[in-house]
């Protein structure tokens, strides 16, 4: 029978990895002689503005065949491992689920409502129930909605996949060395084929966390060998404990689906809005840049934070009057910080005419004329004509900004963010069917 096992929140903010304890999952259950596994494990990125969720905010799920007289093994021997990697931690909340067969259309709209909106604990168990599933949650169970998504995210539009070396113990909290050149030479030699391996405007290399978890790095790709290849190319001055590939929604704007009236907007959404700039943009303390979007249902502020680098300085170049679309997440409103889009990224559709008031020309010489004082006209300095019924005329500025998509910079995306290369590049559809190699304890397990 077909099962699968989604699990969420098993990192925490000290170092724990729900990627790790998957990857030791997998060799576990590799092990069993009954077990086959169905896909590559998935990596599920699920709504990035809830403000609870630890770090990345990543679910996993493993699509398994084994017979039904061995469920009751498999369930034990899953919920013991995570109960005994979990060690109580008290911000760290797991949760497992497990359905049997086909997923559900029910479990697939629950997980599409998962990637832009908070959904509850609640809906989550009932659904469970619904389908036959079987939860298991720890301190306030809330990785319970996460492990159900990871179940209905079948990742059956566009996906990505990402390998991940991971550390061995006695390196964790230790500064990662990667050798920087190694990196350079990897992302010249698989692009397009791997994506956000560095950040161009700073040269910072994207591939590894700063913070201790046991990722030691991990590549993104658009296929199984393009990341093994990188993988294999990365020099690191460090033992690698093991390596595991997912296939993922990273690169996919998958959680930017929900196309919402400025009225309908809700915080923790992550929603795209289509609208005029109602308010220029201005910048704030902090170099952030802030501007208004409307679209006749309402009004809401957009901000480009500093990190968002380049961006900022296209947003400054917009304009009231401006028809734009805008990608990112609502950030509810506070005593003295109104309800805010943080910008992820925007769309220029349509550029209105920039006009400024200026001094009327000297119809003799044609040079600018100026003011004689309020009321009284203009005269020219350099012929001596004077108008005194002259007024200021309306000059159209030429714009620099262009219509077109615009992002910030890689060191600026989240986990979900499309980067510009991957326009054109999305996959539809995937046949399931046992991967063939996708972990292993060292580089020597590589097929190449």
């Amino acid at each position: 029978m077909k099962l699968h096992i989604g699990f969420d929140d098993t990192d925490s903010l000290k170092g724990g990895c729900t990627t790790y304890l998957a990857s030791c999952l997998i060799e576990l259950l590799y092990k069993l002689k009954f077990v086959r596994f169905l896909d590559y494990p998935n990596l599920v990125r699920l709504n990035p503005n809830i403000p609870w969720k630890t770090r990345g905010n990543g679910a996993v799920c493993l699509r398994l065949e084994i017979p039904e007289w061995a469920y009751l093994e498999v369930r034990e021997r899953v919920v013991g491992f995570v109960e005994r990697s979990f060690r109580g931690e008290a911000e760290t909340n797991p949760g497992i689920v497990f359905l049997k067969g086909d997923v559900s259309e029910q479990v697939k709209g629950f997980s599409f409502e998962a990637l832009w909106r908070v959904v509850s604990l609640s809906r989550a168990l009932r659904l469970i129930r619904v389908v036959g599933g079987e939860a298991y949650g720890f301190n306030n169970c809330r990785g319970i909605i996460g492990a159900l998504a990871a179940c209905g995210e079948t990742l059956e539009d566009d996906y990505t996949f990402e390998v991940i070396a991971y550390r061995t113990r006695r390196f964790w909290g230790k500064p990662r060395k990667i050798d920087p050149e190694s990196v350079l030479r990897m992302d010249r030699e698989t692009y397009p084929q791997t994506f956000n391996n560095l950040d161009p405007e700073t040269g910072r290399i994207l591939i590894m966390p700063r913070g201790p978890d046991p990722v030691l790095f991990g590549v993104r790709g658009e296929t199984v060998e393009a990341v093994l290849k990188a993988l294999k190319m990365v020099s690191v001055d460090e033992p690698i404990e093991r390596w595991t590939v997912f296939r993922t929604n990273h690169g996919t704007d998958n959680h930017l689906r929900c196309r919402c009236r400025v009225a309908e907007v809700k915080p923790h959404m992550a929603v795209v809005v289509e609208g005029w700039v109602s308010k220029p943009p201005k910048t704030i303390p902090g170099r952030h840049v802030i501007f208004s979007v409307s679209d006749g249902t309402g009004e809401i502020f957009c901000a480009a934070y500093e990190p968002t680098g380049e961006l900022r300085k296209v947003v400054k170049g917009l304009v009231v009057g401006d028809r734009v679309r805008v990608y990112g997440g609502l950030r509810k409103a506070k005593p003295r910080t109104p309800k805010t889009i943080n910008l992820e990224k925007i769309e220029v559709l349509e550029l209105t005419r920039k006009v400024e008031l200026k001094n009327p020309l000297c119809p003799r010489c044609g040079k600018r004329m100026v003011s004689m004082g309020k009321g009284k006209g203009f005269r020219c300095e350099k012929c001596g004509f004077r108008d005194s019924k002259a007024k200021k005329v309306e000059v159209e500025v030429p714009r620099s900004l262009k219509e077109g998509l615009y992002l910030p910079p890689p060191r600026s995306h989240r986990h979900l963010t499309k980067p510009i290369q991957r326009y054109g590049m999305e996959k539809h559809g995937w046949n399931f069917e046992e991967p063939k190699v996708f972990w292993g304890r060292s580089l020597a397990d590589l097929p190449f």
